[in-house]
């Protein structure tokens, strides 16, 4: 009900109010005192305050209503998505659907009339005649249209079905009025009818709305007759007051919430729960006549204030839509402001779409403009945010098969990984991994949802596979460890043959000199220092032992006895440095190699890039070492 319509219809109800019955006597009148209604349902309010929205539906701003209309998110639909939102909405009940039915319908034609201007264009473009126009049919329209009906129909038979239910309400009232009536017209039986009454009373309100024509004058005869039982009901004192002292004590109370809501912070909703107040006002008995008027002005004035409050929020609402309009209207500028003419690559793309994100996050901050500017500016900012990412899809599609096409590639490359992670054949194995991490680098780009994981899945082989050669690793080093053991055990057996000095002891030394030769590695830290001891100690043994004949530097082999072995000797010697010299270069070429693809696609601090920088600088070490030895035995 409107303002003006509430007003009207309290001064109705204010006139209606007035019992014309006179009362016979004393009893006569405590009754008519009872059934008397003083005040009116309605509240009083603004003539024509300007109704606030609740809540923004872009394409059709709505009017203030018992209950917010659901927000859609409609932004970037198709016409298909929306006739299948459509569809969805039209499986639900009719009397919940009628906001949504109207946003989809005009989120819809706005699409459907911009395809309609594009094709007018065109065909005008050919040097067509307007006139001859006619646009082609549309199958999403159709179907669209075919819901619709749908939903007329179902909507005309609720229609139907509550202004039956009303009429049946209606009939149902005049049913009770009627039975009051007859109780009414049996003056001798009255007394043992009043809780009969007090239940049809009550059968009266619970029996819901009635058309709005008959609403007025049902409820007139209503209280007629109610009065009419009244008058002729002798009523004890004790009942009346009690009956007074209840209805007082409800009226007092709503009085205290109309004043409460004066502290309301939501002016919208202390107007709506006003109504709530008069309405259960006005299904209050009376009251003792004595207080009727002035408990009547005490909450009159109560709504007043509300009423005072709601029509100022109205006058202020419209200042803040003419500042929200103007901002609204500043960025309908700014994005239609952005081209996307020189946007080529992903990043350039993403840089401007973080613009028009950020403008569409401060349009969302600002309030309302007036219901039709509003419409106005929200299709005009929307325009340009679709034609943004129209072309955005566009440039987007025609890298689809690219980006599909290297997805491919990575797949093939994580299946032939996996295929190879647990290979034991660590220096081919190597070699490979080493290959697919470089062509790995050659493929492009993929799709940014599958990036991480295919990326994770290919690394996850290639961890798998270093960590497992990793463990072969540390079983080297326990065999390291043993050949130092081994080394010191012939260091011990040289410092004895020595310090004994046997007649054997030349040849004793030679054999121990070739067990040393036939241990291998060392741990690379132990390696100079054992190999320091070891070199003395044959030094010693020559100078001491008197073993004449050439020997090398590097292995400290005799100096005299049978020369031609000792000769055979140190070429075996420089054969096996040269071998080990050459599997060393090619070790630290794949480790180079492998390191350089996994800093580049790897965190700083991984074990597995820490453990490779190790392993290439003691083969760097290595090689060092046995350039040097080579160079000593040639120089023998």
């Amino acid at each position: 009900m409107e303002p003006r319509e509430q007003s009207e219809s309290m001064n109705n109800l204010e006139k209606d109010q007035i019992l014309s019955t006179e009362a016979q006597n004393e009893a006569q009148e405590v009754v008519n005192e009872e059934v008397t209604v003083e005040e009116p349902a309605a509240v009083e309010a603004p003539e024509a305050p300007v109704t606030p929205e609740v809540t923004e539906t872009p394409e059709n701003p709505e009017e203030p209503k018992a209950e917010t209309a659901p927000k859609l998110n409609l932004a970037g639909k198709s016409k298909s998505e929306l006739v299948d939102m459509m569809r969805e909405v039209a499986a639900r009940p009719i009397e919940e659907v009628k906001d949504e039915v109207q946003a989809i319908k005009a989120a819809f034609f706005a699409l459907r009339r911009e395809e309609i201007a594009k094709e007018r264009d065109e065909f005008l473009a050919n040097g067509n005649e307007e006139s001859d126009f006619t646009a082609k049919e549309d199958t999403d329209e159709n179907n669209l249209k075919e819901l619709l009906n749908v939903l007329k129909e179902r909507r005309t038979e609720y229609n139907a079905a509550q202004e039956a239910n009303r009429e049946a309400n209606l009939e149902k009232k005049r049913q009770i009025i009627a039975i009051i009536n007859e109780i009414s017209s049996d003056p001798d039986n009255i007394n043992r009818q009043f809780n009969r009454v007090k239940q049809l009373q009550q059968d009266f309100k619970d029996a819901g709305d009635v058309p709005a024509t008959a609403d007025t004058e049902i409820w007139k005869e209503f209280q007629r007759a109610t009065e009419r039982f009244y008058d002729v009901l002798k009523m004890n004192k004790e009942l009346r007051d009690y009956d007074f002292k209840k209805n007082l004590e409800l009226k007092q109370q709503l009085c205290e919430e109309a004043e409460a809501l004066d502290e309301e912070a939501d002016i919208v909703a202390a107007f709506r729960k006003l109504q709530e107040l008069h309405t259960n006002w006005r299904e209050i008995g009376p009251v003792a006549k004595e207080l009727r008027e002035d408990l009547w002005a005490r909450f009159k004035a109560a709504s007043s204030a509300i009423n005072k409050k709601y029509q100022t929020f109205f006058e202020d609402r419209k200042s803040k839509e003419k500042e929200n309009a103007e901002a609204k209207t500043a960025l309908c500028e700014k994005i239609e402001q952005i081209t996307t003419d020189n946007l080529k690559t992903y990043a350039q793309w993403d840089e401007v779409t973080k613009q028009i994100i950020a403008l569409q996050e401060d349009w969302k901050k600002l309030g309302y403009a007036s219901r039709k500017a509003n419409a106005a500016l929200f299709a005009r900012f929307r325009k340009s945010c679709d034609e943004f990412f129209g072309k955005k899809a566009e440039f987007f599609k025609t890298m689809k098969e690219d980006l599909s096409n290297n997805l491919a590639k990575k797949i093939e490359l994580c299946e032939r990984a996996e295929a190879l992670m647990d290979s034991t054949e660590w220096k081919e194995a190597t070699d490979q991994f080493v290959e697919m991490q470089k062509e790995w680098k050659t493929i492009g780009p993929v799709v940014k949802k599958y990036s991480d994981s295919v990326w994770k899945r290919f690394i996850a082989a290639c961890d798998h596979f270093f960590e497992q050669k990793k463990k072969q690793n540390v079983n080297v080093h326990a065999v390291e460890h043993d050949n130092l053991k081994a080394k010191k055990d012939v260091i011990a057996a040289l410092n004895t043959t020595i310090e004994e000095a046997a007649e054997d002891a030349p040849q004793v030394v030679r054999d121990l000199m070739d067990r040393w030769q036939s241990i291998g590695h060392v741990p690379f830290k132990e390696k100079d220092k054992i190999y320091a001891q070891y070199r003395e100690l044959v030094d010693k043994a020559f100078d001491t032992l008197n073993m004449r004949g050439p020997r090398s530097s590097s292995d400290g082999a005799p100096r005299g006895g049978r020369q031609s072995s000792g000769s055979d000797r140190g070429l075996s010697e420089r054969d096996r440095l040269v071998r080990t010299y050459e599997q060393r270069m090619s070790e630290l070429k794949t480790f180079e190699n492998n390191m350089g693809f996994l800093t580049a696609n790897t965190k700083s601090g991984n074990s597995l890039v820490q453990e490779m920088e190790r392993r290439i600088n003691r083969l760097k070490e290595e090689i060092a070492e046995l350039e040097q030895k080579i160079r000593e035995l040639d120089n023998a």
